[in-house]
Parts: C-alpha cells; sequence; structure tokens
C-alpha cells in the first residue's frame, strides 16, 4: 500500500506486542521488528509479523535495505554499560533511512533516581541511583545527541512500572509470590499497557523532535496497597505486612526499593491530548481482571 506506515520495533516485548496489535487492528500499518529467541520469532511471523534476530553481538544484515520502508521506529532494548546496542550497532545507519517520519525510544522513570518521596517532572535533574537507571539515561543521551546533530525525530519515553493482562499484582498473587512488604513513606508509579499504547500512538500522530515524557498514572502508590487490593478483588487473604529492613530478598528486587520519587503526567496530557484510561492502579487492576474474565487479551488470544 503506497501510504501504509511501517513500525519497527527493536525488542519485541511486551509493550511492543500491545502497540502493534493495535496499529494492525486500526488498519494501514504494517509491523516488523527484532527478538533474541528464535521461537518468539517464529510466534511473530505466524501472527503476521516480519521478525528478525537481534542482539549486542547480532547485528542485522543490510539494515539501510531492510529498513528501507520504515516510517516509525520503537527502541526497547536492555542497555549495557555502554549504552543502548541499536545505537551502538546501527545508529548510522538509522539517521540515513529516508521515510523515518518517528523515533521513540522507551527509557525509565529510574533515569531521575531518589527524591525521598519528593516530586519530579520531565524538567526535573537527573541523578539516577541504580545501574539500570544509570544504563537508560545513557541511551538517552546517545539518541538526544543523535537527534540533535542530525535532525533525527527521536522522542524519549520514560515509563513507570508497567503493568496489564497476565502482568500485574493479580498474578503475583495468584502464583503466591506476592509479598505484602512496607517500606515507610515509599512510593511506586505505574502505568497500565493500555495507556502506554494510546500515549506512544498520541505521540506518533503529532511528533515532535527531542521530546521526553513521563508515562504513569495519576497515583504513586506503595506496593503493599497494591497487593492487599488484589487479594480482595481475588477473595483471597493479603499476605501479613512485613517491614522492608526485616525482610531478606534477591537484590535485584530489593533495587526496586533504592528509588522513592513521585511522577508528574501533566505533560502527556497538556501536551499530546492524553486522558489516561486507567489514572490509578485500582481501576487498572479492575480492567485486567475484566480483560481476563472476558478472555479479552488480545496478545494471549493470538499466541493461543
Amino acid at each position: 500500500m503506497e501510504n501504509e506506515k511501517h513500525l519497527f520495533c527493536f525488542g519485541f516485548g511486551y509493550c511492543c506486542d500491545y502497540l502493534g496489535h493495535a496499529l494492525m487492528q486500526q488498519g494501514g500499518w504494517r509491523i516488523s521488528g527484532t527478538t533474541r529467541d528464535s521461537d518468539k520469532r517464529k510466534d511473530l511471523r505466524a501472527r503476521g509479523i516480519q521478525a528478525h534476530l537481534f542482539d549486542n553481538d547480532l547485528p542485522l544484515p543490510d539494515l539501510l535495505y531492510m529498513l528501507r520502508d520504515v516510517t516509525h521506529i520503537i527502541i526497547s532494548t536492555p542497555p549495557d554499560d555502554d549504552g543502548d546496542p541499536v545505537f551502538q550497532l546501527h545508529a548510522e545507519e538509522i539517521v540515513h533511512l529516508k521515510n523515518l517520519q518517528w523515533v521513540g525510544y522507551l527509557s525509565t522513570t529510574g533515569a531521575y533516581g531518589d527524591r525521598d518521596g519528593g516530586w519530579v517532572d520531565e524538567n526535573s535533574a537527573l541523578h539516577p541511583t541504580t545501574k539500570r537507571g544509570s544504563r537508560r539515561l545513557k541511551a538517552e543521551e546517545q539518541w538526544l545527541s543523535l537527534a540533535q546533530n542530525n535532525n533525527l525525530p527521536v522522542n524519549i519515553f520514560r515509563l513507570a512500572g508497567i503493568y496489564g493482562p497476565g502482568r500485574s499484582a493479580l498474578d503475583s498473587v495468584r502464583s503466591g509470590i506476592a509479598r505484602r512488604i512496607n517500606k515507610p513513606g515509599h512510593a511506586f508509579s505505574r502505568i497500565h499497557i493500555d495507556d502506554i499504547v494510546q500515549i506512544l500512538r498520541a505521540s506518533m500522530d503529532h511528533p515532535k523532535a527531542e521530546e521526553i515524557y513521563n508515562i504513569c498514572d495519576d497515583m504513586p502508590a506503595p506496593s503493599h496497597e497494591v497487593i492487599d487490593y488484589a487479594c480482595q478483588m481475588l477473595g483471597i487473604k493479603s499476605p501479613p505486612i512485613k517491614d522492608f529492613y526485616e525482610v531478606d530478598m534477591a537484590p535485584i528486587t530489593r533495587s526496586f526499593y533504592a528509588d522513592n520519587k513521585r511522577v508528574h503526567n501533566d505533560k502527556i496530557k497538556n501536551d499530546l491530548g492524553v486522558r489516561l484510561l486507567y489514572p490509578n492502579y485500582k481501576e487498572g487492576l479492575k480492567a485486567c481482571l475484566e480483560a481476563e474474565n472476558n478472555s479479552n487479551n488480545p496478545i494471549e488470544s493470538m499466541n493461543s
């Protein structure tokens, strides 16, 4: 199709699954991307998504030809100490793509670091306190530098904790791994997958180069409150609440509590005209449960 748009996703994970499905349902879009897993590549191709293997040591062959008609790119590949692998391996080729209208880099609110419970927005100073946040910040800087020097239409999206059908507190509770841990004064920001999709689509429809957006809901909350609410929804007794400083947990789990901040989301509303579908975790979890009860998870249905 002459006017067909083409989205290429570096790192075809949870967000790209939902975004790709929404765009294919809309029509007028072709979706392709990369994965590190050969089985997932087979599954994606069965769904009409042209998938390619890509990793730090496995660059894409002849990228200029492969992406010659790509209009939109999303990058969600995990960075390492050197930054983003897509930037390292393919930045010089990407700047020469002639049909490119929009590039979205999926980062994290971890780039802000710890604020001892205070609020941050897109203009706040960046002082990451975790390796994960530091790596994402380096990747942000790489892409923004490339945008400034080459007129590349890059947008940065700093995502809070992602949840949705099959990936929420409901699933943690059902699996028996949910714990209610209290670190006094601590709160997490979150975002439902459907809201991520609508925010990305709004930016794609109205591209502005070198913009940065926080993607989170209106209600940062302690994790133990979310687990308790999920238990109430499922009719399961909540696990006992435990003090953070007395709980034995893996380093990766403990690192999620290293940052304590609340994230403003005014920019997505004012600049992109977004009205959140699920402005708090309660509405979001209700939607997750409803989707499960109605078998209304598009990604699960496509994989079944």
